[in-house]
């Protein structure tokens, strides 16, 4: 029987939180299992944002543990993953990783990532971006770190909010190799479809 795969998810206090739910949602039933830990301040935009509670959003997952937990398996590089995504990330723990802070569970399993060499996503959420905002970014950026503002897309012709939601969480599990075509992708302008080509 092949290995299932592991992904961290991380949930931290920016506005955004439905983007991680909505990653998890997506992930049941399919042989990725998820590891989730939501922060303190996580849990509070929850309650501020969503129709989910912290009880609800762990039950999505296949493994949580409390942000205080370093004892957890995805604290070691020794526990293989595809790797990690924290959805939403505030300039806090964007902060945290890029200078290699482990004050909790999501700092540690992203410092893990980090050694490991494995993918790190960071769907990160403030406006507008100060100097210190980019600088953070752009270190993460050229050790591999994949900086992923949770941004609308508009040719597809969302219906409603939770159609944006659906597409942002569907382009993030692309960069773990992990495709699910819950929304409609791009597929070539209408004004621009490749015609046959007329012999001369």
């Amino acid at each position: 029987m092949p290995e299932r795969r592991h992904l961290i998810v991380g949930i931290t206090g920016a506005t955004g939180a439905i983007v991680g739910v909505r990653i998890l949602q997506f992930l049941q039933g399919t042989d990725v299992d998820t590891h989730l830990v939501i922060s303190r301040w996580g849990a509070r935009t929850l309650a501020e944002e969503t129709e989910y509670n912290v009880e609800q959003v762990q039950a999505m997952a296949t493994h949580a543990y409390p942000i205080g937990d370093q004892g957890a398996p995805i604290s070691s590089g020794s526990f293989l993953t595809a790797g990690m995504v924290i959805a939403p990330c505030t300039m806090n723990t964007l902060s945290s990783i890029a200078h290699g802070q482990g004050d909790n569970l999501i700092h540690r399993a992203a410092d893990v990532i980090l050694k490991e060499r494995r993918k790190l996503v960071l769907v990160v959420r403030e406006t507008p971006l100060n100097d210190i905002h980019l600088e953070n970014m752009l270190k993460l950026s050229r050790m591999g770190v994949v900086i992923f503002p949770p941004l609308p897309a508009f040719y597809n012709h969302p219906q409603s909010l939770d159609d944006m939601v659906s597409h942002i969480a569907m382009r993030v599990l692309d960069q773990f190799d992990l495709h699910l075509d819950v929304v409609r992708r791009w597929e070539g302008s209408a004004t621009n479809n490749a015609r046959p080509r007329v012999p001369n």
